[in-house]
């Protein structure tokens, strides 16, 4: 999967994806939404031949490149923590 800048503004980073993989994107996104800085975090796919996909994050509080490296952080640790 290949991330790159489509938007950035105070509070609100979107990212477009190349070759997405929801695995890895909805832990991130849950872990985003318990934040209580995050107003919202999603992911949207309008047309799947037509447009990339693309993660969005806004914060009232901090940076969204912050959270988004404090949440896959913390989805890093708990994969991390389980065994076979």
């Amino acid at each position: 999967m290949r991330a790159y800048v489509v938007e950035e503004t105070d509070g609100l980073l979107r990212l477009g994806l190349k070759d997405p993989s929801t695995t890895i994107i909805e832990p991130i996104i849950q872990e985003l939404n318990a934040d209580g800085n995050v107003v919202f975090a999603r992911y949207i796919e309008e047309h799947p031949y037509l447009d990339d996909p693309f993660f969005e994050v806004r914060v009232s509080k901090g940076s969204p490149r912050d959270a988004i490296k404090k949440a896959s952080k913390a989805v890093s640790k708990y994969f991390s923590a389980v065994s076979e």
